[in-house]
């Protein structure tokens, strides 16, 4: 498989979530959490996302795009390209890979609801492309107290 980042569509739209991918029919969540997730990360953050495109995949696709632009073979949950000018927070356009199955194992291991754990995988996505990492424990944990702050805000039971 050959893979190729999507086209971002032209912003002038009024569509700035797109999802798409394979495993689309299985979404357990609605568009509408997801532009809310986006709304309350944006206003928290004093940002705005002009387009994301959330492409849901399988193991196999996670690997490969592990594999193919990060130099790493094994699954992952979310990979994210950010397609913007990093230091251009009004304007953030990028992609979220997701592996559905990979978030719903994490789900059992973590005892959460599917739909909260995809919240917080899309969630952990969007602060990737607002610039955060994610590459120390310090960083992670802040992650995840952002992560936690943006679901409570957006009405999801953690």
């Amino acid at each position: 498989m050959t893979l190729r980042f999507p086209d971002i569509p032209d912003a002038s739209g009024d569509q700035k979530l797109i999802i798409d991918g394979s495993l689309q029919s299985k979404l357990p969540v609605n568009a509408h959490q997801f532009e809310q997730l986006m709304a309350v990360t944006e206003k928290v953050h004093h940002i705005h996302f002009r387009s994301v495109e959330l492409i849901l995949v399988d193991e196999n696709e996670i690997t490969e795009i592990n594999r193919e632009f990060l130099d790493r073979d094994y699954v992952t949950d979310i990979i994210s390209f950010n397609y913007s000018d990093e230091t251009d927070l009004l304007s953030i356009e990028g992609s979220l890979y997701c592996c559905l199955p990979r978030i719903v194992e994490q789900s059992y291991e973590f005892n959460a609801s599917i739909q909260c754990e995809l919240s917080r995988i899309f969630v952990h996505g969007l602060l990737h492309l607002a610039g955060y990492e994610d590459d120390t424990s310090e960083k992670r944990e802040t992650m995840t107290l952002l992560e936690n702050q943006i679901l409570k805000l957006a009405g999801i039971e953690l």
